[in-house]
């Protein structure tokens, strides 16, 4: 049975096609786009017709599906020889969210082991994959939801539910049981410039599913916390190191740093196929650096000098000092460190 408030879902496949919700057009456009090659899917993983790690990870397995379908029709005897374009373009979509390769990965090792016509058994594994994340979202849903506390607000930022994942929502999770248990009573959500994934779809997500959102500017977050109006900072992730550092949507730190002075509890909310532990730190994270465009227009028109220059880094790194607790599908990490990030990863903690 579909929990309540949990109606959304980004990533569908249906009758031999991956059809994808357009998130560029929301909220005014409620859009799906019906892919049905892997080149299609690589565009719409960088293009942002699809985001948030988990999204993409799940988007990009469907994709292996198409590159295999049409590589054993071009050439039944050397599929595999020619889908390694294809897996290559997947993997250069959106270089910071390691769920993309982590997918791939899974996907690869089932390539291997097929002899003859690979799409049933490659779709069977990119289903499995979508629904182990909707599984691991509600476990974290539940994890997450037993540290609140007493009933109070919560503050988000970009957009790490049903929108981001296969279902359900890592800090959305998260948000979503805790409403249902009576712990959450409003959240505060983060408009989250240049692509304003807090206004457009956070927002639009949570007042969907009849939970009261209230909509703020970034520089806005800080005296929101001064004020004493939230308990938690609750966010999601692209990738977390070894040590416990957090990659995720640009401007996710410095919300740590104000956190951390006006003793809000900042909590990280991320599969393990989230946890990068080939990567030592978070200096080590690529981090991906958008267009100028983003920044300089708005709906396509200009709203900044003509000239100036632009830094757009996509993500930023919230260091594991300033993580109060981080919630995976295996457990609760509190102040997690490489220790307790080895523990984790290891089933134990």
């Amino acid at each position: 049975m579909t929990p309540l408030h949990d109606r959304i879902r980004a990533v569908v496949w249906r009758e031999n096609a991956l059809e994808l919700l357009d998130q560029r057009q929301l909220p005014g456009a409620l859009l799906y786009r019906r892919l049905t090659d892997a080149a299609e899917v690589a565009k719409a993983i960088q293009d942002m017709v699809v985001r948030g790690a988990p999204a993409i990870g799940i988007a990009a397995a469907y994709g292996v599906v198409l590159a295999a379908r049409a590589r054993h029709v071009e050439s039944p005897d050397h599929w595999r020889e020619r889908i390694g374009d294809d897996l290559a373009a997947l993997a250069a979509a959106r270089p910071t969210a390691v769920n993309l390769v982590w997918a791939l990965r899974r996907m690869e090792r089932v390539i291997a082991q097929t002899a003859g016509d690979p799409a049933e058994r490659l779709l069977t594994e990119a289903r499995m994959i979508h629904e182990e994340d909707i599984a691991a979202n509600r476990r974290m849903g539940e994890l997450g939801a037993a540290l609140l506390g007493e009933r109070g607000a919560v503050l988000t930022h970009c957009n790490a539910g049903a929108l981001a994942t296969g279902g359900y929502g890592t800090a959305l999770g998260v948000i979503r049981r805790g409403y249902e248990q009576g712990l959450i009573e409003r959240v505060y959500a983060d408009e989250t410039r240049p692509w304003l994934q807090g206004a457009r779809l956070t927002a639009w997500e949570l007042a969907e599913d009849g939970i009261p959102v209230t909509l703020l500017a970034d520089g806005a977050a800080a005296a929101l916390m001064q004020c004493g109006r939230v308990r938690w900072v609750i966010v999601g992730a692209d990738r977390i190191a070894a040590n416990g550092d957090v990659a995720n949507k640009i401007g996710t730190y410095g919300l740590a740093v104000a956190a951390r002075y006006h003793g809000v509890r900042f909590m990280v909310v991320a599969p393990t196929s989230t946890v990068d532990m080939h990567i030592p730190n978070g200096a080590a994270i690529p981090i991906e650096q958008r267009a100028a465009e983003e920044l300089l227009t708005l709906g396509g028109q200009p709203v900044a000098a003509a000239g100036a220059e632009v830094w757009n880094p996509s993500f930023d790194v919230t260091p594991a000092a300033l993580v109060d607790a981080l919630v995976t599908e295996r457990g609760v990490a509190l102040a997690p460190d490489a220790e307790k990030m080895a523990r984790l990863m290891a089933g134990t903690e």
